[in-house]
Formats: C-alpha cells, structure tokens, sequence
C-alpha cells in the first residue's frame, strides 16, 4: 500500500507526468482530457486532416509539389508563346504583298511617216528597230530590217535578219546610208572586211552610244550554223559623214570599194 501511495504521489507530479508521457498516456495531460485523436492521422501528420490544407499528394516534399506546380503553368505558357509565333509567322507571311514584276517601260510607238517610209524600202514585213537622232549629228533616222522569226530550224541566238537599212530624212525624203543584203553597202560602195561569198543570214547587234551614236555588229552565218566568225562593226564617222566599216580592233575606219569581184544579188 505504501507502494501504491507512492505511486499515486508520483503522478501527481508534474514533473513525473512529462517523463511517463507516452503514446498510451495522452489521458494524463493537463488539458482537461480532451483527445489529441482529432489532430492526427494513421500517417502520424498533424495536418493530414486540417480543413483548408493542400491536397495529400503536393506534400510529398516542399519542393517536389512547388516544382510540379512551377512546371506546368511553364509547359503551357511554352506552348502558347510557339503558337503565337508560328501564327504570327504565317500572318506576316500572308499579308506581306506579293513582289511585282519590275514593269518595263513602254517603247514610244514607231510615227507613221518612218513605218510608211521602212514598209517602201524593205516591204511590209519590215520591222522597225531604232528611230531618232541616231547618228548624233541632229538628223532623224530610222533602222529597219527583215527579222527572221524563230522556229526549231531557227535557233540561233541574238536577231537574225536577212536584210537591214539605215536611212536618213533629208529636206523631208528618206534616203538610204546603209545596206546590209548579201553585202555591206553604202553611197560610196561596199565596206570594208565585207565577205566576198554572198551572205543570205546576218546576226545582227546594235547598241546606242551617248557620244558615238548607233553602233552596229553583223555576223556573216552560213546556212542555218553559226560560222563563229568575229562581227563587222559599222559606225558613223562623223569626219566622213557615212556609215563606214572599222579594222578587227574597232579603232579605226575602212574605206569603202567601188566594186567587189563575182559580187551576186540573190535577194533582189
């Protein structure tokens, strides 16, 4: 019994009573015996059951669940910034306007005198290449010629023409300054470095100088092949105030031949 009353008094004891604390003791506590079973869980967490509390599976760890929170609202903001951009792509695409075709400027069209005045030297056919102060010495002339179209048996490159004219208005009549046919001719004869053998087809190259004036290249070709040979250049020579042929380095003038030997007219 003295055992017992000192047992009693021992529990009495608060300090006694925290050492005897144990899970089995929890009606032992000075708070008036109210059960600490509400706070807790069969896990052993105090905030298993607390209202209000995030849900069980985010609590793995404080920076497991911040770090799946993070990283979803990141994966669609991700894929909503790809999205924008492709459609914004695809917008400016759509609304940037299409690049045009640089326009060309028209041609001025050819007067009726010089058509009328082209169409009696060298037919109907004729077309007219070039008009205006060509030569550069203030007189209107115009360059005509019988272009041959192209066809699968005519595919050389550059225009080729059987026959060309270079005229000039004087005191408002077209007079002739150049002819190309099976020769090169002008009012003095036949130029320089001209074939001797008649040419039926010509490849012909012409270029407006700013200071020269109209510049011409004619290739002799033979039959329907090209012969390879190195163009004749014909230019006006202000000192002689003519058309006339130049030497294979285009410096210097050739003067003309009052006759060419077996020279033929096939075209006329």
């Amino acid at each position: 019994m003295e055992w017992v009353r000192k047992c009693r008094g021992l529990s009495n004891c608060p300090a006694h009573r925290r050492k005897l604390r144990g899970p089995g003791e929890w009606w032992k506590l000075p708070n008036g015996g109210k059960s600490l079973m509400k706070k807790t869980s069969q896990s052993g967490s105090p905030r298993a059951n607390d209202a209000g509390g995030p849900p069980s599976f985010l609590d793995e760890g404080s920076g497991v669940g911040a770090a799946r929170r993070r990283r979803i609202p990141l994966k669609f903001s991700l894929g909503v910034l790809s999205l924008a951009i492709i459609l914004g792509g695809c917008g400016a695409d759509a609304l940037k306007p299409a690049p045009q075709a640089e326009a060309k400027p028209a041609e001025p069209a050819v007067p009726e005198e010089i058509q009328l005045a082209a169409h009696s030297l060298l037919g109907s056919e004729s077309q007219v290449l070039a008009f205006g102060d060509l030569a550069k010495n203030g007189k209107q002339e115009f360059l005509v010629a019988n272009v041959v179209p192209k066809t699968p048996t005519n595919n050389l490159p550059g225009t080729i023409v059987t026959r060309v004219v270079v005229a000039e208005n004087a005191d408002g009549k077209w007079a002739e300054l150049l002819r190309c046919d099976e020769h090169l001719k002008n009012q003095k004869g036949y130029l320089g470095m001209t074939p001797l053998a008649a040419v039926t087809g010509w490849r012909l190259q012409y270029e407006q100088n700013a200071e020269k004036g109209l510049q011409l290249y004619f290739t002799p070709l033979k039959g329907t092949t090209d012969s390879h040979v190195l163009p004749i250049g014909v230019w006006w020579n202000p000192a002689t105030k003519r058309y006339q042929s130049l030497d294979r380095t285009y410096e210097h003038f050739l003067l003309e031949s009052p006759s060419l030997q077996d020279a033929r007219s096939t075209l006329r």
